[in-house]
């Protein structure tokens, strides 16, 4: 393993702060910054190819981070403890911290089950929200994740501490165009006869009323503005969770698990469910 020394904030240091800050800097270097220990096992975890462990003291790492840095063909980058600490957003530091190499998915690239489960998110705008849908997606065995529009970054190191690294066990694409969304929904319904599932809160369809099984798209709206009218046509109906609260409406990513579980809980793929 290499081993690098940084005392100043040189170019190095500027190209990890970018990985950390710059959406366009992780996209065009297709490198990405972990911080958390969960997040980062998770990566190890799933093969993901660590090309930096960031330390500041080497000497006193657990066992565990020893044996990281023993066993990867990543390069071992020691900081000062203030160069260090400026890259963490956590008050106190955690023992290390990586890079790592991703590639974009698209849709061609990714394989399906005969009857997929799907989750389209549009428009994500909350990195809590959308690391926890992730989080949940992994939970309940969706199959893929669809992000429609401009949204926030799921390789953010925010949206990836909020997933507790789920997102690197999770195959997440970026749909170009509506058109794009369009062309996949009309090759799976033949093929599968795929159901698309809006939600919303005035719903005609409650929860209660209706079975959510494989296959499925599911679509979540928007944490402010809910679903577009373009997302909303393609849908065959919409649904709701009802409520009984003075509450009307439910945080997208309580909402989203919750119909998550449903489709999840009726799936064949669950052993204890009921076939469908």
């Amino acid at each position: 393993m290499k081993k690098r020394l940084i005392s100043v904030r040189n170019a190095e240091y500027q190209i990890i702060q970018s990985l950390k800050l710059n959406r366009a800097k992780r996209h065009q270097l297709e490198e990405i910054f972990v911080e958390g220990i969960e997040p980062i096992k998770q990566a190890v975890s799933a093969g993901i190819e660590i090309t930096r462990i960031i330390v500041y003291n080497e000497a006193g790492l657990s066992d565990w981070g020893k044996a990281l840095v023993r066993t990867s063909k990543a390069q071992l980058i020691v900081m000062t403890f203030d160069l260090y600490k400026e890259l963490c957003d956590r008050n106190e530091p955690s023992e290390l911290l990586i890079t790592a190499r991703v590639a974009p998915s698209t849709l061609a690239k990714i394989t399906l089950p005969e009857k997929p489960f799907v989750l389209i998110f549009d428009r994500p705008s909350d990195y809590g929200n959308f690391g926890s849908l992730i989080r949940s997606a992994n939970a309940f065995n969706v199959d893929a994740i669809f992000v429609v529009g401009h949204g926030v970054d799921w390789y953010d190191p925010k949206t990836i501490r909020a997933s507790l690294g789920a997102v690197f066990h999770t195959k997440i694409v970026h749909i170009q165009s509506m058109q794009e969304l369009k062309n996949w929904i009309q090759q799976q319904k033949p093929r599968n006869g795929i159901q698309v599932v809006g939600t919303d809160s005035t719903g005609s369809t409650s929860l209660v009323d209706h079975t959510l099984c494989r296959p499925i798209a599911l679509i979540l709206g928007n944490e402010a503005k809910g679903m577009s009218v373009a997302l909303k046509e393609l849908c065959d109906f919409l649904v709701r969770i009802p409520l009984s609260g003075a509450v009307n409406s439910l945080n997208v990513s309580c909402a989203g698990s919750i119909l998550l579980w449903d489709v999840y809980k009726n799936s064949s793929l669950h052993p204890t469910a009921n076939s469908t």
